[in-house]
């Protein structure tokens, strides 16, 4: 059996009783990885003394998918932290937004890793932090991230893992061939096809995103080697750890979390499942249940 380890009602609720709007800029930082120059984005609230890393999914980059504007609306994941208190940000990979490919063309789970890494270390180096920064892995992002903290576990305080979508049975075939980048088109089908339950946002949001999404990555980011995921291993995982999901998510499937969260190897673990969720719940009606759940477990992973 296998148990859902859930965030107090009693925390929860002092969450919502102290909910104040708090509003943060957006700054852009660019940082150098061997030579490359990486787009970091930050929100920070005045005092924070902590930090989280957002690491966006296979498609879209951190803007589209962290910090969407909407009139009358709040769907920005970056909005919703800053105003519990963290100093935020979120990285483009190589190839995404603002973020160049590089040389080779290609990206690929290796090298987003240790960019991710890097980013990291780079965000400790700003502030006297409390704490190490918290990391955040949604879609591609979360096996990114996985594979970030296992490699390089004291950059990580705690890491949360949304939407999994990598069955960890499975292995990925070597890319043996000489491929050149396609450096194909993105469309609007795919900008929108991660809104899969119906009235969970708006058209207008929907329509935003996918005119923020097509305008940020208008080309679609050439990956390969994703033979490095063979390499995944949830018992090196030894950071307090959240595996998050959407009840309807299509991408990660229950027995997919299910096989993760039981290999992880800290003892310092939660499983979540979002109602009425889906691939995308954090900026569709359960973002406020989301939020107090993520927020919760960053709480708890300084206890």
């Amino acid at each position: 059996m296998i148990m859902r380890f859930t965030s107090c009602s009693i925390l929860l609720l002092g969450m919502l009783l102290t909910h104040v709007s708090v509003a943060a800029d957006l700054r852009r930082h660019t940082i150098d990885i061997e030579g490359h120059p990486v787009a970091v984005w930050e929100k920070s609230p005045e005092g924070a003394d902590e930090a989280i890393l957002l690491v966006h999914g296979r498609t879209w980059s951190a803007l589209p998918d962290f910090d969407l504007q909407v009139e009358g609306e709040d769907l920005s994941l970056m909005d919703g932290l800053v105003e519990a208190g963290y100093a935020v940000y979120a990285i483009d990979l190589r190839g995404y937004g603002a973020t160049p490919r590089d040389e080779s063309g290609w990206l690929t789970p290796a090298r987003a890793a240790e960019d991710v890494a890097a980013a990291l270390k780079w965000i400790a180096a700003q502030s006297a932090w409390g704490s190490t920064p918290h990391l955040f892995g949604w879609s591609m992002g979360s096996t990114i991230s996985h594979l970030t903290a296992q490699r390089h576990p004291d950059a990580v305080g705690s890491l949360t893992l949304f939407g999994f979508w990598h069955d960890l049975d499975h292995d990925f075939p070597s890319d043996n061939d000489d491929r050149e980048p396609e450096h194909l088109l993105n469309t609007a089908e795919a900008a929108a096809s991660d809104f899969v339950t119906p009235g969970s946002i708006s058209q207008r949001a929907i329509t935003t995103y996918v005119a923020a999404a097509l305008e940020a990555d208008p080309i679609k980011t050439d990956i390969r080697n994703l033979s490095d995921y063979n390499a995944l291993n949830p018992a090196l995982l030894t950071m307090p750890t959240l595996v998050i999901v959407g009840e309807h998510d299509p991408i990660a499937p229950q027995d997919y979390q299910s096989k993760l969260f039981i290999r992880i190897g800290t003892g310092h673990k939660q499983w979540v499942n979002v109602p009425g969720g889906d691939h995308a719940a954090f900026l569709e009606s359960p973002r406020d249940y989301f939020l107090l759940e993520l927020t919760a477990f960053l709480r708890g992973a300084r206890l």
